[in-house]
């Protein structure tokens, strides 16, 4: 192997870590997000309270009172529903699991990226599904547009860690394809 093909396979190799390397650190921060996305699920009555204060305690609230309004409403729905139908909380309990449990299907793209990238547009399908989801079920639920609006960006902020991760691994995936020996990329030697 001439001193060329040394230097060009270390340079392809040095591309591939550097490319593993920006996945894991994408997917990692997707897999944050979702873990405290789901973790915020179990203290619903804390949280709407601390919320409710804080909108109304501030020029937030006083220049929107819509929102302070709307933000008081969720925080006595909650409160009362928790004293009245506890049971109701199981729901959301379900939901910080489901976070938590999709969080955990990143472990494959973190080891093996090209093999489940499958995961990853599984992820970008579910982000995508957000929009339509907060569009139908948010009127019969009540929920106001701009609170409606604040749900979907979930699904298209989530989206761009997952499609910079999918642009990474094509890459990987094809520099893998052609570094594969399979008789027509590999160099023949001069007679």
């Amino acid at each position: 192997m001439s001193r060329t093909d040394r230097t060009h396979r270390t340079d392809r190799t040095h591309r591939t870590d550097r490319t593993h390397r920006l996945i894991r650190r994408w997917l990692w921060l997707f897999i944050v997000c979702l873990v405290l996305s789901g973790l915020t699920a179990f203290p619903l009555q804390a949280e709407t309270r601390w919320l409710a204060d804080a909108v109304q305690g501030s020029a937030l609230g006083e220049h929107f009172p819509a929102l302070a309004a709307q933000a008081a409403r969720v925080r006595d729905g909650i409160a009362d529903a928790g004293v009245r139908y506890p049971f109701l909380a199981y729901g959301t309990d379900w939901l910080a699991f489901a976070h938590l449990a999709i969080a955990a299907a990143f472990w494959g793209p973190l080891k093996d990226p090209v093999r489940n990238i499958w995961v990853i547009r599984w992820a970008m399908i579910a982000c995508a599904g957000i929009i339509p989801m907060a569009l139908i079920c948010g009127p019969l639920r009540g929920i106001p547009l701009y609170w409606r609006f604040v749900d979907m960006s979930f699904g298209v902020i989530g989206v761009v860690p997952l499609l910079i991760v999918h642009r990474l691994v094509r890459s990987l995936e094809w520099s893998q394809a052609v570094d594969a020996p399979n008789g027509f990329t590999t160099p023949r030697p001069a007679h």
